[in-house]
């Protein structure tokens, strides 16, 4: 049996960045579905949203992420996290991100982004989170304190209340089964502080901008252990991903339409002024809104990015990766259009935390995309993601670093005297896409009540159906993540259910309206033994 004074789930942003502040005072181990590329954080191309230009402030920072989030974000949080960006900024150039510095004066270049009201976010060209993720895995995969799990996926979390089913006792997480697919063996590991830095789930729809890794794995185990979830129904669909046949998921970043990009129909007529004052800058859910609205009213298939009018140097300048990726495929954006649609991109809900990090278990933490921590409300504002990977990463690691060590309980191994190998995995194969395809038809862009009721309706059918399988099959990745995107997938259209309007991400034709309540949609699992909130108690009571 493993032991380690900290186990990190996921090999992000968040989870790396924990890493190394801990790694110094404790034992860690990641762990990492793939390899420890292949995060989201990887893939993000503008940036982090920093107050550290003289043109900003944190107040006008507070007001861009306030109005994003359509009057659901938490304040205090938004405000925290805004305060401590040059510190993270900071740390980044510490340990040896080189961030993209302004030809005059050698001081950071900072560009736009949809929502923003002023130049704030610090960049690496148009491959910041692949410049900062290759600092970071070359720091841990040097540390003597970091034990690397590649090709290993978390089955379920080990919790006190799920081997001891004692009524008094707090409910505590005391390690995990983990597989390696590599050899289908399952390990038992015990943790004295478990971090989900497992990202979102937009793999539960058919087109994402997120690797095949974003399947929502620590929200259904945070789920199934006992943790409320909030904010579930607001999953952002980014408005521009690249429509090509041979591309399934290339971003095409915001920064481009903070740098002048503009948004054209076939017939080369710009429409987004017609819903917005802001027009191509409007935040991330209205431009989604507007293009999946204009591709249904007109039968087309994509609608048209138009950067033409920068120079060339400009834009390979600004955007290399862009060029490149688009150049490849014919496509030659100094002198043509870029083809885009929306796609599901990030999940605004999540493991409901602390300031620290803490969740509803004892010794289970959450950070990053996985968690809610009031930051972003009904919409994220472009490059807060990051940003609050590597505040809360701080925070999380203070406090673990402030607790005592926690005593190693002996836990039960994995047993499979019972199960066989599966007969036909074909089953796994076909409700995968099953879920995607009518996720993405149901629970998509635009919502009504019938499509979530049918959404509902096969997802209980499917659930039942997969867990069967789980019971008397070995595991798998595939049935592992298959399992938990069901059981977010459920968790999603619970929240949109509940949801009476339309706010935000969450966009109801039965409910077309925004309501003057403020209300958070807080789920509760049945195995919860903590506070529970009542229907107008504030989030921030508890932090």
């Amino acid at each position: 049996m493993l032991n380690f004074d900290v186990v990190i789930i996921g090999s992000g942003l968040a989870g790396l960045s924990t890493a190394l502040k801990l790694a110094d005072k404790k034992k860690i181990a990641i762990i990492s579905k793939r390899q420890l590329i292949d995060s989201s954080s990887h893939w993000a191309q503008g940036g982090i949203a920093s107050t550290s230009s003289s043109e900003d402030s944190v107040d006008k920072h507070v007001s861009d992420t306030l109005a994003a989030g359509a009057d659901l974000c938490d304040e205090q949080v938004v405000r925290f996290v805004s305060e401590h960006s040059p510190a993270a900024i900071q740390w980044l150039q510490n340990i040896g991100v080189d961030f993209t510095k302004q030809a005059t004066n050698n001081l950071l270049h900072f560009t736009q982004e949809g929502g923003h009201t002023v130049r704030r976010i610090a960049h690496v060209a148009d491959t910041t989170g692949k410049a900062v993720q290759s600092v970071l895995i070359q720091k841990v995969l040097a540390h003597p304190n970091i034990r690397i799990f590649e090709d290993h996926i978390v089955v379920d979390l080990i919790t006190n209340k799920k081997i001891d089913l004692s009524e008094t006792a707090k409910n505590e997480c005391l390690g995990m089964y983990v597989l390696e697919n590599f050899s289908g063996k399952v390990n038992t590991i015990r943790s004295g502080v478990t971090i989900l830095a497992s990202g979102g789930a937009s793999k539960v729809y058919l087109y994402t901008t997120n690797p095949d890794v974003s399947t929502g794995d620590g929200m259904a185990m945070a789920w199934r252990a006992g943790c409320r979830l909030a904010n579930m129904e607001f999953i952002q669909f980014h408005p521009t991903c690249l429509f090509h046949p041979k591309e399934k998921s290339f971003l095409i970043s915001e920064a481009l339409r903070g740098e002048g990009a503009v948004l054209k129909l076939p017939n080369n007529k710009p429409f987004m002024h017609l819903y917005d004052a802001r027009g191509d800058l409007a935040p991330r859910d209205i431009v989604a809104r507007a293009i999946d609205y204009e591709m249904k009213k007109r039968g087309i298939e994509c609608v048209y990015l138009d950067i033409t009018h920068r120079t060339k140097s400009f834009i390979m300048d600004h955007f290399p990766t862009i060029y490149e990726r688009c150049l490849k495929l014919n496509i030659d954006i100094s002198k043509e259009q870029i083809p885009v649609v929306p796609a599901a991109h990030y999940s605004c809900g999540g493991v409901i935390t602390k300031l620290n990090g803490e969740t509803d278990i004892k010794n289970l933490y959450a950070i990053g995309e996985v968690a809610y921590t009031g930051l972003h409300g009904a919409n994220r504002l472009a490059s807060n993601s990051l940003l609050e990977c590597l505040v809360f990463a701080e925070q999380a690691a203070q406090n673990i670093l402030a607790q005592p060590g926690h005593c190693k309980s002996d836990l039960p191994q994995w047993d499979e005297s019972r199960v066989t190998d599966a007969d036909e995995e074909v089953l796994i194969t076909h409700t995968w896409n099953e879920l995607r395809r009518f996720m993405w038809n149901y629970v998509g862009i635009v919502r009504t009540n019938k499509r979530l009721s049918r959404a509902m309706h096969r997802i209980n059918m499917l659930r039942d159906e997969v867990q069967e399988f789980y019971q008397n099959f070995r595991i798998s990745n595939n049935l592992i993540e298959l399992r938990n995107l069901l059981q977010v997938a459920q968790l999603i259209v619970e929240s949109a259910i509940e949801r009476k309007e339309s706010r935000g991400l969450h966009y109801s034709r039965d409910f077309p309206n925004k309501s003057a309540e403020k209300k958070i949609t807080v789920l509760t699992p049945d195995n919860f033994n903590g506070e529970r909130f009542k229907k107008n108690k504030k989030l921030t009571l508890v932090r």
